[in-house]
C-alpha cells in the first residue's frame, strides 16, 4: 500500500508541474509584470532573493520551460523508488563519492559485512 501512495504522490506531482507551467506560461505571454511579482513574492520564503547578484531576469524566464518541467520529471522519477518501507527491502539510492563519481548505497556492500552509513560529520 505504502508504495502505490508514492506512485500515486508523484504523478500528482507531475500533475501539478504541468498545470502550473501551463499556467505560467500564460501569464508570461498576457500579465508579465503580474507574473514577475507573484514569483517574487514566492521567492521571499526562501533565500533566492535576497540575493543582490541572483537577479529575476536571470532564472525567472527559465520557471514555466519544457526545460524545467524535464528536470523536475526526471528528478521525480530518479528519486520514486528512494522510499523506504517497513519489512521491505532498503532503497539503493544514487550518492556520489569524494572523486564525484556516481554509484548506489548498495555497490558498498562487501561480501557478509554490514554496510555502516554515516550521514554526519566526524569532526
Amino acid at each position: 500500500m505504502g508504495k502505490l501512495i508514492v506512485y500515486l504522490e508523484t504523478l500528482f506531482l507531475m500533475v501539478v508541474v504541468c498545470l502550473s507551467t501551463l499556467f505560467g506560461k500564460f501569464m508570461s505571454l498576457l500579465f508579465p509584470q503580474t507574473l514577475r511579482k507573484i514569483v517574487l513574492k514566492a521567492g521571499l520564503k526562501s533565500t533566492m532573493t535576497q540575493n543582490p547578484k541572483f537577479k529575476y531576469e536571470d532564472w525567472g524566464p527559465t520557471i514555466f520551460t519544457m526545460e524545467f518541467v524535464k528536470t523536475v520529471f526526471k528528478h521525480l522519477l530518479v528519486n520514486m523508488g528512494d522510499e523506504a518501507f517497513k519489512g521491505a527491502f532498503a532503497p539503493n539510492t544514487r550518492v556520489i563519492d569524494f572523486d564525484n563519481k556516481e554509484h548506489n548505497v548498495l555497490d558498498f556492500l562487501k561480501d557478509n559485512r554490514p554496510l555502516v552509513l554515516n550521514f554526519g560529520s566526524c569532526s
